[in-house]
């Protein structure tokens, strides 16, 4: 019953308007901040999507993050929701989260239960621009990885993402290996910074509506 009246209440939240930009900017570096008043729009952008999934594990609600492996790219050694890019198989960007999280950590397609969307967030670095899609299952899944796309699995505590003690401001090595002060979450001692950051900061205003 906890788990089913939280679900319900956060459906609920994402019907009505989304705080957007406004959550995303307080999670984004200041570089970030300056380089996104010069984008007119994102019509050149690749398409990709997120799965936020939801569930619970001893009276406690979860979601599950990945730590990126670390490669030759702007978002080596991350953590990140599982995702990826769009396929031409993929009929919607739903149908792209739930590909990728079934290939990334091996939650079953069929048994997760979308209950909404959060605002897209343009990734200027790679230029994509990221649907994240919410969804749940009434289960604690038996999660398996991928070892060429995950390094690691990552579950979390809602109440850790909403506590705001787990918020900080850390030195973030870029792959150009310029150093910025980036503004992130301190999850399982896994630094949370970037796009996904931006994610979570929106999922949290939601959140907090939704519980409080």
């Amino acid at each position: 019953m906890f788990f089913n009246q939280y679900i319900d209440k956060i459906k609920k939240e994402l019907s009505y308007n989304l705080p957007g930009f406004d959550a995303h900017k307080e999670m984004m570096p200041e570089s970030r901040k300056r380089a996104m008043e010069t984008i007119k729009n994102y019509d050149n952008a690749r398409k990709s999507s997120v799965l936020i999934l939801l569930y619970h594990d001893k009276d406690k609600l979860k979601t599950v993050f990945i730590l990126r492996p670390e490669y030759d790219g702007v978002h080596s050694s991350q953590v990140a929701f599982p995702g990826g890019k769009h396929e031409l198989q993929d009929r919607t960007l739903v149908d792209t989260a739930l590909r990728e999280a079934n290939e990334e950590v091996g939650i079953n397609i069929n048994d997760v239960k979308v209950i909404g969307l959060l605002s897209e967030l343009y990734i200027q670095p790679s230029n994509f621009l990221v649907q994240p899609v919410i969804g749940y299952v009434d289960y604690k899944p038996e999660f398996i990885k991928d070892n060429k796309e995950v390094a690691e699995i990552i579950e979390a505590d809602i109440d850790e993402l909403i506590n705001p003690l787990n918020k900080s401001i850390k030195e973030i090595k870029l792959a150009n290996n310029l150093k910025i002060d980036a503004p992130c979450y301190i999850i399982n001692k896994k630094i949370i910074w970037g796009a996904t950051a931006m994610i979570v900061s929106e999922l949290n205003v939601i959140l907090k509506r939704a519980i409080y």
